[in-house]
């Protein structure tokens, strides 16, 4: 599978575009930029994007969620390597914005809401995150809770926790089979 494969089918995941694709198309070739020193990748802001990411897609019964998946240290390495510096600066005062989102609607930080608190708060972040994107202008900048939506989804389906246990993955598959009947409550196939 390609690159431009991989996203094209997360971008359909998630309904739309993928922020920054054209960077990551060209093979990430913001490594070689100096970063203004927005970035701040503590122990702390990696266990905050975590439990973001473990809030947007939780632990089941069935498959383990994106804490699991270390989808902090994925965001760190994608937004550090491959992000713009102005969708770098947008990404992290999102950690700001998200918890003063927090504070004013239940007095607290995100990180000592309750698991329903933060479903709540990032349930209407993802719905104002879409009313934003209907009216954004090409030059208008990203909305930040997209990043961290679209990021923890893609982290997440191709971490091996997410495309081993969560959809039904074969290492090495065999001949072509182009119709295979689905039963209702299967995984997805990964590959």
């Amino acid at each position: 599978m390609t690159r431009r494969d991989a996203l094209s089918r997360v971008a359909l995941i998630l309904g739309g575009t993928i922020i920054g694709a054209d960077v990551f198309l060209s093979g990430c070739t913001n490594a070689d930029k100096k970063v203004s020193g927005v970035l701040d990748f503590s122990p702390d802001n990696i266990a905050f994007l975590d439990e973001v990411g473990e809030t947007i897609l939780p632990a089941t019964a069935s498959s383990p969620g994106a804490k699991e998946a270390k989808i902090g240290e994925f965001m760190k390495a994608i937004v550090t390597d491959c992000y713009t510096e102005a969708d770098q600066k947008i990404f992290m005062e999102g950690f700001n914005k998200l918890n003063d989102a927090s504070k004013k609607k239940f007095n607290d930080p995100f990180m000592k809401l309750t698991a329903e608190q933060k479903t709540q708060l990032l349930t209407e972040l993802d719905k104002e995150s879409k009313e934003y994107n209907k009216t954004k202008q090409k030059s208008d900048p990203n909305h930040y809770f997209a990043m961290y939506k679209q990021l923890t989804v893609w982290g997440y389906f191709s971490s091996k926790e997410g495309a081993t246990k969560a959809l039904r993955y074969v290492a090495v598959p065999g001949k072509y089979e182009g119709c295979i009947d689905y039963k209702k409550g299967d995984k997805a196939w990964a590959t």
